[in-house]
């Protein structure tokens, strides 16, 4: 996987988020056009279970949401050629309760995007691919506490 193995927000834990390379070439190329980026990792409904790609901020965050982690992508550089820095990615508490025990990569495949997905003009679509934490990992992370999207930390 082409994410850092350490997000600052958690420490050292282990990551619970990360890119496969083709989902990095998209970013890049998103970033370029729409500037800095974050993903909600939707509960279904309409969308199903895609993560939904957004500009930085346009989607309201809850004080349910829980800050999975954050992508570091190399070379992720805004129109302007700033560097973007981090995507953030969230998912509700209670869609986090079900994958809290599981590792999430962040792939894309072609296809039509979900919603309002910023990848849908771009005839892709971003789709997860996931794993089980091992043993060591889950209980590394086990009785860890979370960042919610209202500031506050909670163990879940």
């Amino acid at each position: 996987m082409s994410a850092t193995a350490v997000t600052p927000i958690y420490g050292t834990l282990p990551v619970r988020i990360e890119t496969a390379p083709a989902a990095d070439e998209l970013l890049r190329k998103l970033t370029s056009i729409h500037g800095p980026l974050m993903f909600h990792q939707s509960g279904g409904c309409c969308d199903g279970s895609a993560p939904m790609c957004y500009t930085a901020g346009e989607f309201r965050v809850g004080g349910a949401d829980v800050l999975l982690g954050e992508l570091f992508v190399s070379n992720l550089k805004t129109q302007t050629g700033e560097d973007a820095g981090s995507i953030k990615v969230w998912i509700s508490l209670e869609q986090f309760e079900y994958w809290k025990h599981t590792h999430i990569t962040i792939d894309v495949v072609p296809g039509r995007g979900g919603g309002f997905s910023l990848e849908t003009p771009e005839g892709m679509r971003f789709i997860i691919r996931s794993r089980l934490f091992t043993d060591a990992e889950a209980l590394e992370l086990e009785g860890q506490p979370v960042l919610l999207g209202d500031g506050q930390s909670k163990v879940v």
